[in-house]
């Protein structure tokens, strides 16, 4: 037999390296060779993939959080509806919530905005006592020389009845009526948007602002959330207050106590120990004096001297006003004023800017005036007869909230209308 094994100049295959490069590969069948090298390494891994891990581990980590803080959210007390609560929770714990649900609401709103012009009402919503009891009361209150506001005067040139007449509400105190309350239109490019309005008479009323549940978030003294029992046999009134303490740096205080830290310039809502209440730019630091029985701010004054804020504007993006509240959106707004008598009044309308709620104010005889909370889910203006019990009836309607609303504890901060009692003014807690 032949020898297989050939030799040339320089290559000898009996070498064992040679010998060992010329085993040949195992197949795929092949289960021997034990120490076989492979062919080839195998491939590492692409390092595209370690993005990928870090950008799954992040989403997941997003998706815990969320899932904590939403259930931890709105499994605690809350006297808003589960629509309104996620709302609150997008505000307050959502990076840029603030700005994500203005947007939303700024869509929302802006879709649904009213048409001008449209068919006249024939009628306006009944408020107050009824017509031969209001004429008793006022022709009574004439008697004692009570000092009745003048008719809101009518815008329409065809007044609908009882169209800016004061009508009152709930029991009489010292001989008058200490509660007043109308409605009229407002604005004659939309015949269907109706005015709320309230007066009260500073000689026969006392006011009170109660801290919510959550709202001012840092109340030196959270109290009882709602209207005390002790002191709902001489309730008169309640409405909602101004906006929270975040946006525009809205401090309070209580009894003289503190809550968030009062702003400079800010329109401010006060009552003095005396009993004299008053709207004012607040220049006294961020803590009130020891003869401030309670103090509430709200932005900056929207009204002032009887004239509008020239600095008011229709800018959604306005700085002073709040994202989207410089009237590019129509929502239901708030506000309060006082008139040349020092007497209180609050204004409540649906399809409102910045600019024409300050109007309703200033047409209906406030000198000063400041802006209170927006949107639907908020306003509330309540009063109270005592007839057969405590008798709450909404002045202006709100399917968002009850008429019993600060009968409860509730989430937002407020005001109450007592009868006076004598002595220096408080806010009583029991």
């Amino acid at each position: 037999m032949d020898d297989l094994r050939r030799s040339g100049p320089g290559l000898d295959l009996s070498d064992p390296v040679h010998e060992a490069d010329a085993r040949p590969v195992s197949g795929p069948g092949d289960r021997g060779g034990a120490g076989r090298r492979p062919l080839r390494e195998p491939p590492a891994r692409p390092r595209w993939r370690r993005p990928r891990f870090w950008v799954a581990a992040a989403v997941l980590a997003l998706l815990v959080w969320v899932l904590i803080s939403y259930t931890t959210w709105m499994l605690r007390p809350s006297s808003e509806s589960f629509g309104v609560n996620t709302t609150e929770w997008v505000r307050h714990k959502v990076p840029f919530g603030n700005w994500i649900v203005d947007n939303i609401e700024t869509v929302y709103y802006n879709a649904n905005a009213p048409k001008k012009g449209g068919p006249q009402l024939k009628s306006l919503p009944a408020v107050g006592l009824a017509q031969a009891q209001a004429t008793r009361a006022r022709t009574k209150a004439h008697r004692r020389a009570a000092a009745w506001p003048r008719r809101i005067k009518p815008i329409f040139p065809h007044p609908l009845p009882g169209e800016g007449v004061w009508k009152p509400t709930g029991p009489q105190v010292n001989g008058g009526p200490p509660v007043l309350v109308t409605t009229f239109r407002s604005e004659l490019a939309y015949p269907s948007i109706v005015a709320y309005v309230a007066w009260f008479d500073h000689t026969r009323t006392q006011l009170a602002y109660y801290p919510g549940r959550y709202e001012p978030p840092d109340a030196a003294v959270r109290g009882p959330m709602m209207v005390p029992y002790d002191q709902r046999w001489r309730l008169l009134a309640t409405f909602n207050a101004g906006f929270t303490a975040t946006d525009g740096n809205n401090g309070s205080a209580d009894n003289g106590l503190t809550n968030e830290p009062l702003t400079d310039g800010n329109a401010t809502l006060i009552s003095y120990r005396d009993g004299r209440v008053a709207l004012m730019k607040w220049g006294g630091g961020p803590k009130v004096g020891p003869d401030v029985a309670w103090a509430r701010q709200s932005l900056a004054p929207i009204v002032w001297n009887g004239r509008l804020n020239p600095q008011l504007d229709e800018n959604p993006d306005s700085p002073q006003w709040g994202y989207t509240l410089g009237g590019v959106t129509r929502v239901w707004r708030t506000g309060v004023g006082i008139d040349r008598r020092g007497n209180l009044m609050y204004a409540a309308a649906d399809d409102q800017t910045v600019i024409t709620i300050a109007k309703i104010l200033q047409h209906a005889g406030a000198v000063r005036a400041m802006e209170f909370d927006i949107n639907p889910e908020w306003h509330t203006m309540v009063t109270y007869s005592h007839r057969h019990g405590l008798d709450p009836r909404e002045v202006g309607p709100n399917p968002n909230q009850a008429s019993t609303r600060y009968l409860v504890p509730d989430d937002r901060d407020f005001f109450a209308v007592y009868e006076p009692l004598p002595g220096p003014v408080t806010v009583p807690f029991k």
